[in-house]
């Protein structure tokens, strides 16, 4: 009987005192899958994740690394990146960080996984794909609302042909973000400052690029206006600051084969839906709403038949002809299903499309919203070529 073969890989994770870093990434991502005993091979054996945490604040990761056994832990990202048992390395830091710090990876021979916006241009975030691909070094993207439950069974829905033709997709994504003078903000503050990275534009429409290439179709053109609708905010020691990036985004996407998209984005919105992002499908045969855990659906036999008169009580109640759709798969953590197909593939080599190219794709969609803003106008998006 032979014995099972454990695959050790170190990994730099860089900007793991931030919120996502340390919540998604860190702790219910890869300590999860080091508690599980590491991910199965298909054969047999398995890959066990090593990370050594990176970031600025030497007391933040001391505590962190004391927290979770003592894990290994720099202020040095030259010093992590030189180290041979680290392989892998990952990037939750602002996005204004993250393009200088993934090129000295990939010249330290680093294969890559980082957050999205890879970069905060289109230049350098192709750039990084080039240089992985010339550096022959496996290089992924974080796309994690494609494994949330509710996405994926509106995958499910559409490769069992129960949309038929496929008419448009609304988008509805957002919550109250409080101001923090008297209630603490729950978002960072440099999120609202242009020159710090923030924005909801570079921010959301990167999410919005997968989910509509990878679920619909390829977006071919986008109409877009951002706002600051909240002008001044309060940051995390309690002092006033201006914003300076756009807080809401309003984009209108037309996707290949004459689907119409349009998705509401906004951290100045209260929720009267049933999640923070619901996303609505109509078909020719059927419709679908879809949150992140949840869905529900209507087929065209169960579509009631609605007759305008404001003038009496509407004698329908619009959401009794809908039907939840049963759970029929185990979901676990988007973030963790993601890593866990980025480290097979790092160590067993099988296939994994969400790569630096994928993420230069939704930084194109961002400055074209942007472009499109500054506008006032319709703006195409072409192909990115390899």
């Amino acid at each position: 009987m032979s014995s099972r073969t454990v695959h050790s890989v170190g990994i730099v994770m860089n900007g793991v005192t931030g919120r996502m870093g340390l919540n998604q990434h860190l702790r219910r991502s890869i300590l999860e899958i080091m508690a599980q005993g590491g991910v199965a091979t298909p054969d047999g054996n398995r890959i066990m994740p090593r990370p050594m945490l990176v970031g600025r604040n030497a007391t933040k990761l001391e505590a962190l690394a004391r927290e979770n056994g003592n894990l290994p832990w720099t202020t040095d990202l030259d010093k992590a990146l030189s180290d041979p048992q680290c392989t892998v390395y990952f990037d939750a830091q602002t996005t204004d960080r993250r393009a200088e710090s993934v090129r000295k990876a990939i010249a330290a021979g680093k294969d890559i996984y980082c957050e999205k916006p890879t970069a905060d241009n289109l230049e350098d975030a192709l750039g990084l794909y080039k240089l992985a691909k010339k550096a022959g070094v496996r290089h992924g993207v974080v796309q994690d609302k494609l494994w949330v439950p509710g996405l994926m069974k509106l995958k499910t829905l559409r490769d069992l042909g129960f949309f038929g033709k496929i008419l448009s997709v609304r988008g509805e994504f957002g919550y109250w973000v409080f101001e923090g003078d008297t209630i603490p903000a729950q978002r960072p503050s440099w999120n609202y400052r242009k020159a710090d990275g923030g924005g909801i534009i570079m921010d959301m429409l990167c999410h919005w690029r997968y989910v509509l290439d990878n679920l619909f179709a390829p977006v071919k053109s986008v109409s877009c206006v951002g706002a600051t609708h909240v002008p001044k905010r309060w940051d995390e020691s309690g002092q006033p600051y201006d914003a300076t990036a756009e807080d809401s985004a309003y984009a209108t996407f037309e996707l290949e084969g004459g689907i119409i998209a349009h998705f509401n984005s906004s951290w100045c919105v209260r929720v009267r839906r049933d999640d923070l992002l619901t996303i609505q499908v109509d078909g020719s045969h059927g419709s679908a709403v879809a949150g992140l855990r949840h869905c529900w659906i209507q087929s065209h036999g169960a579509t009631p038949r609605p007759v305008w008169n404001p003038d009496v009580e509407n004698p329908l109640n619009y959401f009794d002809d809908w039907q939840k759709v049963p759970q029929q798969d185990e979901f676990g953590n988007a973030f963790k299903r993601q890593w866990e197909l980025f480290l097979l593939h790092v160590v067993t080599g099988s296939p994994f499309r969400w790569n630096l190219l994928e993420g230069a794709k939704g930084v194109q969609l961002a400055e074209k919203g942007l472009e499109s803003w500054s506008k006032r106008a319709w703006v195409n998006v072409p192909g990115l070529k390899e």
